[in-house]
């Protein structure tokens, strides 16, 4: 008797434009595959097309993802070769698909990842920022105080930092970013591996202002900023520790550390979160 076919969970990442992209393996997979799960039918099925693969599609997005782990854990229990694909990209990288791979390595399944383009490596190679170090976002809070408050908790990670964005907002979300890291230099990245792929850089305050005077932005787009330099780094965790003395405290010692009174006021209206010239008036009259 033939021994019954192993299941296998393949993870096939997809172009995020150019479908040249697509390796020999991605295209061999998802023809082999007895079922393809994806985000959207109509745009895994316009990709399937291109390739001339004729598979069986069923939607797997992260609405109706709960209700379909334990259907897949029966294909793959019953030997069926599962392909599960994002719309664009690495499936698992801010997307509901590190839900599915979890609970088929937890259920002993076979799983397989066939590599391919994510707009995360992409955007931070392109950007020409520094990535020894660098920290993935995915999409910030939509609402604005809580955007900033995101924002300021990601400062004192010491790393080039990616996040996502949609071309409907990315105007307002960069002029969050130039406005919790102003000395920063910040690129976006735009279409990536299209037609019309752009890469703009520059200063957070400037890059904001330029984007905004555009009419339009189209295309996803990602946001890459810049790791701190030593100064802010120390600065930011100082924030984030909190001062122990008071603010009077920090001032004469700011004052007797021959630091300069704009400089002290600066930083200690961050770390306070003080209005600066009320207290560059603090250390003024406690210089006198």
């Amino acid at each position: 008797m033939a021994e019954a076919r192993a299941g296998l969970l393949s993870v096939v990442g997809t172009p995020i434009g150019n479908l040249e992209d697509a390796s020999p393996r991605v295209r061999r997979v998802l023809g082999e595959a007895d079922v393809v799960l994806c985000e959207d039918t109509r745009v895994t099925g316009r990709l399937m097309s291109a390739f001339d693969l004729h598979v069986h599609l069923e939607r797997c997005d992260e609405n109706v993802m709960g209700e379909k782990i334990e259907q897949v854990l029966g294909r793959l229990a019953a030997g069926e070769r599962v392909a599960f694909v994002s719309d664009a990209g690495m499936p698992g990288v801010s997307d509901p698909g590190q839900r599915l791979v979890d609970a088929a390595l937890d259920a002993g399944a076979r799983v397989e990842v066939v590599p391919g383009p994510s707009a995360v490596t992409c955007a931070l190679v392109a950007s020409g920022l520094a990535s020894e170090h660098f920290f993935f976002e995915g999409f910030l809070p939509r609402r604005r105080g809580a955007q900033l408050a995101r924002l300021a908790e990601l400062a004192a990670i010491p790393g080039t930092l990616v996040v996502y964005e949609s071309p409907r907002r990315v105007a307002e979300t960069l002029a969050n970013v130039a406005e919790v890291f102003p000395e920063r230099r910040v690129a976006l990245v735009r279409e990536l591996t299209k037609l019309h792929e752009e890469v703009v850089r520059g200063r957070a305050p400037e890059l904001a202002a330029s984007i905004a005077a555009r009419e339009e932005v189209r295309g996803e787009c990602v946001i890459v900023i810049a790791a701190p330099d030593v100064e802010e780094l120390t600065v930011r965790r100082a924030e984030a520790a909190g001062p122990e003395r008071t603010l009077e405290e920090e001032i004469a010692a700011g004052l007797a550390a021959g630091e300069p009174k704009s400089a002290l006021a600066k930083r200690l209206s961050r770390a306070f979160g003080l209005p600066r010239a009320e207290v560059y008036d603090k250390v003024v009259a406690a210089a006198r």
